[in-house]
């Protein structure tokens, strides 16, 4: 498979990745591994950006849905010339991670039956400070509308910190709301800043809304995570197709596609996602990187 300058070979592009029984979610249809790098590819464009310099987690199924899953942080010695890599530390070693700079190791991952890119929020450079933060809806029950309820009162929380924001379908239950940063914070500021922000908007909805982090604590109130927002914490990285029946994937939206009665987490597949892509929902978003700093006054005026 072609890819700019390399090409890019695809081994046993008829295996089937995606068996097709689906269970009612994404299109339930049988996708195989050249389906995705198909997709992979012509998604290209739209994701390196969402990619590069950031380390990797891989979420690899060699045997597809059916099998047996695995994690990936270390790049193998037998990888491919012009994969490249950042060296992390970890207590006794270090680790080199896989950063997807361009198409062909995109295309290298879907040959290795990588289905999920979770990429780290910050980039090799700056590891320990972060130029994104995640909030995580994570709904209760398979209903769609606390988390769209939930959405709209983040956003106008965060618009009223004058902090802009970005929705993400995430292919699987929730979404997720991201705040481009402009990289002057470690870590330890940024999730402690998300914290106070979900306390926040759950201590003015109680009944709706919980930052508890053990489930039986929740009850039927959605969960607003924000412990991806940590060193060496990941999340899944716009465009990336889930390990779930009918290859869903996690794709940007405009806010304005959140009423829509046909929206959903898992609304866009392999399929159609490429056609999403090209309306550019994020567009002049991410641009607008902000400190935390004010929004943290304003915040701290808001809880008196």
């Amino acid at each position: 498979m072609r890819a700019g300058r390399r090409t890019v070979e695809v081994h046993r592009p008829d295996k089937v990745l995606f068996p097709g029984n689906g269970d009612g979610d994404g299109d339930g249809k049988e996708y195989t591994k050249g389906d995705l790098a198909d997709y992979y590819r012509a998604v290209a464009a739209h994701m390196l950006p969402h990619l590069r310099g950031r380390p990797l987690m891989l979420e690899r199924h060699p045997d597809g849905l059916d099998g047996p899953a695995f994690m990936q942080k270390n790049t193998p010695d037998s990888a491919p010339d012009g994969i490249n890599r950042v060296e992390v530390p970890k207590q006794g070693g270090t680790v080199l991670h896989t950063v997807c700079d361009d198409a062909a190791t995109l295309i290298h991952l879907a040959d290795q039956a990588c289905v999920t890119l979770h990429r780290w929020l910050s980039r090799a450079g700056q590891l320990d400070r972060p130029d994104r933060l995640v909030f995580d809806l994570d709904p209760a029950g398979d209903s769609f509308a606390p988390v769209r309820e939930a959405a709209w009162l983040l956003a106008d929380l965060l618009d009223r910190l004058r902090l802009p924001s970005a929705l993400m379908t995430t292919g699987s239950r929730g979404v997720h709301v991201i705040v481009p940063l402009d990289g002057r914070h470690d870590f330890d500021e940024v999730r402690a800043f998300a914290h106070d922000v979900a306390d926040t908007l759950a201590a003015a909805h109680p009944d709706r809304l919980t930052t508890a982090v053990r489930k039986q604590d929740r009850g039927d109130r959605l969960y607003l995570d924000v412990r991806r927002n940590g060193y060496a914490q990941t999340a899944v990285a716009p465009f990336s197709v889930r390990a779930r029946p009918g290859a869903p994937v996690a794709v940007p939206v405009a806010w304005d596609q959140l009423d829509d009665p046909d929206f959903g987490p898992r609304r866009w597949t392999i399929a159609d996602a490429v056609e999403q892509a090209g309306t550019e929902p994020w567009s002049g978003v991410l641009g607008r990187a902000r400190a935390l700093g004010p929004a943290r006054r304003r915040l701290e005026g808001l809880r008196k």
